[in-house]
């Protein structure tokens, strides 16, 4: 099984810690979604570009063929720190395919698939660029940035492959002093490995210089509106873009979308409940059939949360064979995460039936490490993309890292495990990774609410695993010209995924410009 590139990974946390940078903030307060602290709103900049960024603005791009037919790569300059555009640049990579139609054409597709850390330009190549609807690739160049520090993008460098799978191993549910130290110095190895590569990028591979590059990008391309389509965090880098230039909105498309105004700890918890959502919907599923290995038919959604802890915790004691030639057995830690993956979409519930039934009645666990192995990105001579580093890298800058001792942890864990009794102690330890960052984070919660902005349609999936429903209804609310459409289904964001009514009303309003009313729903 091939992870979706649409999904919200959160590789080293396995949860999501979007915020927005701080500068450009105004400190008029406004109250957030959560209804309990009051958060700044983004304020746009000025309109006129600065004389000292012209030359990125004024850059032109030299296409070339990039191995993939149809294809052409390019590579863009940005300022490496926006304050200070002389002091060194940074180089983006940039994919396009062009628009393939006899009719007019309507300018630059921008797309995202979330992360953060996914390779937008891989996502173009091996989807976007011929998956997308046959008519809007007609009428749009199709176009991909890897954001800064991810990718091809002068990626973010950890550890090696050896040192990676000891990382992915460590268990995240420690039972004791002992344990909770291993997992600690884990944190801190990690951390450590990525301050030592480019500490002066980690410091700018933020959210809002990211949205920042893909300004430089729309004047590049000639196009005096941005159009757009992100998904997962894509939705937050393509809010942050709008609140930042909501002049320069054209057809914005936020699917999957995050809530900006949330701390790390809310969106943490928040998530947590979501995967338990999820994971209700796949009991119900998994007892339907006759080859769930979590109980038959009968079996309630709790009972069958109660026999897979029961599984990992004999995972935790007892790791079982998997075949892989580099030794790894299969623990608590990869199990969960093969389980996580299979929450994203439930075309692979099939598959985690499957392999949750050979891990539990003939001790293999290859299954479940194919769903772990795709989740990291990790390919079968051991080498991982950049994933986990660059969500790290973007994640501890963007917010204040949710929990900062062990401690706080423990005294946390009756929350998360009241959100989720699946998943809710490794979620909460989880989050812990951003303690040890070696660059202080720059961003905290802010609204979005881009003023001025022609019509953008927010998207969310009532039982979204990654990227909860509300998220998306705080977040089009936020929005001054936000329009919330409804998908009620299970699976991670919505358009392509199957549904004719929300690709048809996406197609719409990207091909013609018209936005759904706010309270459209699909199933």
């Amino acid at each position: 099984m091939r992870c979706s590139p649409r999904r919200l990974r959160t590789g080293v946390t396995l949860l999501s810690l979007a915020a927005l940078l701080v500068s450009g903030c105004s400190a008029a307060g406004s109250t957030s979604s959560a209804g309990s602290t009051a958060v700044a709103a983004l304020v746009a900049l000025p309109r006129a570009t600065p004389s000292a960024l012209s030359p990125y603005y004024g850059q032109k791009l030299s296409w070339r063929s990039c191995g993939v037919p149809g294809f052409e790569c390019a590579t863009m300059k940005a300022p490496l720190d926006y304050a200070q555009p002389g002091a060194g640049d940074v180089r983006l990579a940039v994919a396009r395919k062009k628009a393939t139609g006899r009719g007019k054409r309507l300018g630059s597709l921008l797309v995202n698939p979330g992360g953060p850390g996914g390779s937008a330009v891989g996502y173009l190549q091996q989807y976007a660029g011929i998956g997308y609807p046959a008519e809007v690739r007609a009428r749009y160049d199709m176009v991909a940035v890897d954001p800064r520090g991810v990718a091809r993008s002068e990626p973010v460098e950890c550890l090696g492959g050896r040192a990676m799978d000891a990382y992915t191993q460590t268990d995240t549910t420690p039972d004791d002093p002992r344990e909770t130290g291993e997992l600690v110095d884990a944190y801190k190895e990690f951390a450590e490995g990525c301050g030592a590569h480019e500490p002066r990028l980690l410091r700018h591979v933020s959210t809002v210089e990211a949205a920042r590059d893909m300004d430089i990008l729309r004047a590049v391309l000639g196009d005096a509106k941005l159009t757009y389509v992100g998904a997962s965090y894509g939705t937050f880098l393509g809010a942050t873009y709008a609140g930042l230039f909501p002049e320069r909105v054209g057809r914005l498309v936020l699917d999957g979308a995050m809530d900006p105004s949330l701390p790390a700890r809310q969106l943490n918890l928040d998530q947590t409940a979501g995967f338990e959502t999820a994971f209700q919907s796949f009991a119900k599923d998994c007892v339907r059939q006759p080859d769930c290995p979590l109980g038959g038919k009968g079996t309630t959604p709790a009972k069958v949360g109660e026999n897979l802890k029961a599984f990992f915790r004999k995972l935790d004691a007892h790791p079982i064979p998997t075949g892989d030639p580099d030794g790894r057995r299969l623990g608590e830690a990869l199990a969960t995460t093969g389980v996580i993956a299979a929450m994203y979409d439930e075309s692979t519930w099939a598959q985690l039936r499957e392999s949750l039934t050979s891990a539990m009645k003939e001790n293999d666990g290859a299954g479940l490490l194919v769903l772990s192995d795709s989740y990291y990105e990790r390919d079968a001579d051991g080498r991982y993309a950049n994933l986990m580093a660059a969500n790290a890298a973007v994640n501890c800058l963007d917010l204040p890292a949710a929990f900062t001792r062990p401690d706080q942890v423990e005294k946390a864990l009756p929350s998360f495990e009241k959100a989720s009794p699946v998943f809710g102690e490794g979620l909460a330890w989880a989050s812990l990774s951003c303690a040890y960052w070696p660059v202080k984070p720059t961003g905290e919660p802010h609204r979005i609410e881009a003023k001025g902005a022609a019509p953008i349609v927010v998207v969310g999936t009532t039982r979204d695993p990654a990227t909860p429903y509300r998220w998306a209804q705080s977040l089009a609310a936020q929005l001054a010209s936000g329009r919330l459409l409804t998908y009620v289904g299970d699976g991670h964001t919505a358009y392509g995924r199957g549904s004719a009514c929300i690709d048809s009303t996406i197609n719409t309003y990207l091909l013609r410009g018209t936005p759904p009313t706010s309270k459209k729903r699909c199933s």
